[in-house]
């Protein structure tokens, strides 16, 4: 199965939206003759071409239109400048109702109506969207073309395998029985007999099996929280130019589930809410009140922020002045002299060798006064004791 995409938004069940190719030439040029003549012929209420901006890579239009009477929807499509290989176009509508699948179809409210239109292309693969697309006689055409349409976001894509050839009552396509607004928006691939087992082989990584004789619905970009391939497989579909009512519910009930929005989806929605255009005189009237109500509360919330930032400034002038008033009453108190730093311990050993020297002399003169007072002259040789007289013996 495809990886889920839950970061994505779910597509809101107000919004229609498809993607396609113009195959012809000037697709700006049809949409503007088309848009004209249903304006005028009154399917639309009315139109809108965005005037191109500097270094615009796309054509933008906007149309506007009711359906069910009173529900208005609008829709926006882009659709860009010729590359070489067509040009994509993407269609986003929004109604002011849960979308019912019973509306026309918004393509039709832009591109005309024509059975060999040149814009009904499906954008990923690039076949029609409202005819029946055989598979490739080539495997490997075979395997690309289904691994691109099980991994489309855009568009529905169906699996049809013939169990045996049909004939002209069995080329009917898929597109025309099933509800307006999905007829622009499923690609119907039809598998010859002998093709069934390429097909399951290329379905293979998807979880997918087609019934032989039958169909299945593919999952898309992510599989739906809801999707479950044997519950969008129809067993068989009859080829015989009947309608195949269970294939037709099968993928009404699929295009019902709720999806994440494909990629581009998510700017697409924000463009056609955000950057529509075609407003009508109430619209406009109710948008201007809507900036005079924005512009009365940011003025609002400035002034509140000017009496805020006065306030402040007064209430700092006035701590300012009662700290200098305070400052001139009382005397500044005399700074007390800095401590004397420890000493080093180099200044510790010659203070104490200072001492040791000053010791030494002190006991030095102490010794030459007693000498001085006991006669003995301090330093000289002292005083011999006088001899007696030596008497003989007789």
């Amino acid at each position: 199965m495809p990886s889920s995409s839950s970061a994505r938004p779910t597509a809101p069940p107000t919004v229609w939206s498809a993607r396609g190719r113009h195959l012809g030439p000037a697709a700006q040029d049809v949409l503007r003759l088309s848009l004209r003549q249903l304006k005028d012929s009154e399917v639309i209420d009315d139109f809108l071409e965005v005037p191109e901006t500097a270094g615009a890579q796309e054509w933008i239009f906007e149309a506007r239109w009711r359906v069910a009477e009173t529900v208005t929807v609008r829709a926006r499509l882009t659709v860009e400048h010729d590359s070489g290989e067509g040009q994509e176009w993407v269609l986003v509508a929004e109604a002011e109702a849960p979308w019912d699948p019973r509306w026309p179809s918004p393509a039709t409210m832009f591109w005309p109506r024509e059975p060999d239109a040149t814009w009904d292309h499906d954008a990923v693969t690039g076949l029609r969207l409202t005819d029946i697309n055989p598979l490739p006689a080539d495997d490997k055409a075979v395997r690309r073309v289904l691994r691109d349409a099980a991994r489309d976001g855009w568009s529905v894509h169906v699996v049809v395998h013939e169990a045996m050839t049909t004939d002209q009552r069995g080329r009917v396509p898929l597109a025309g029985m099933l509800p307006p607004s999905l007829r622009h928006r499923v690609v119907e691939h039809r598998a010859a007999p002998s093709q069934l087992r390429v097909v399951n082989w290329a379905l293979r990584d998807f979880d997918v099996e087609v019934p032989r004789g039958g169909a299945v619905v593919l999952p898309g970009t992510a599989a739906r929280s809801a999707y479950d391939a044997d519950d969008f497989a129809v067993r068989s579909v009859f080829l015989d130019g009947s309608e195949p009512a269970e294939l037709i519910h099968a993928v009404t009930r699929f295009a019902a589930l709720p999806r994440p929005l494909p990629d581009g989806g998510e700017e697409a929605v924000t463009a056609l809410r955000e950057d529509w255009r075609l407003l009508t005189l109430e619209e406009e009237l109710a948008r201007e009140r809507k900036l005079v109500a924005m512009y009365a509360d940011a003025l609002e919330a400035m002034t509140k922020s000017r009496d805020l930032y006065r306030e402040a400034a007064e209430q700092a002038h006035a701590a300012l002045a009662a700290y200098r008033e305070a400052a001139d009453t009382v005397p500044a108190a005399r700074p007390e002299p800095p401590a004397d730093p420890a000493p080093s311990p180099l200044q510790h050993l010659t203070r104490t060798f200072e001492r040791l020297k000053g010791t030494a002399r002190a006991r030095r003169s102490a010794s030459g006064e007693n000498a001085a007072q006991e006669g003995e002259p301090a330093g000289g040789r002292p005083e011999t004791v006088e001899e007696r007289p030596q008497t003989s013996d007789r």
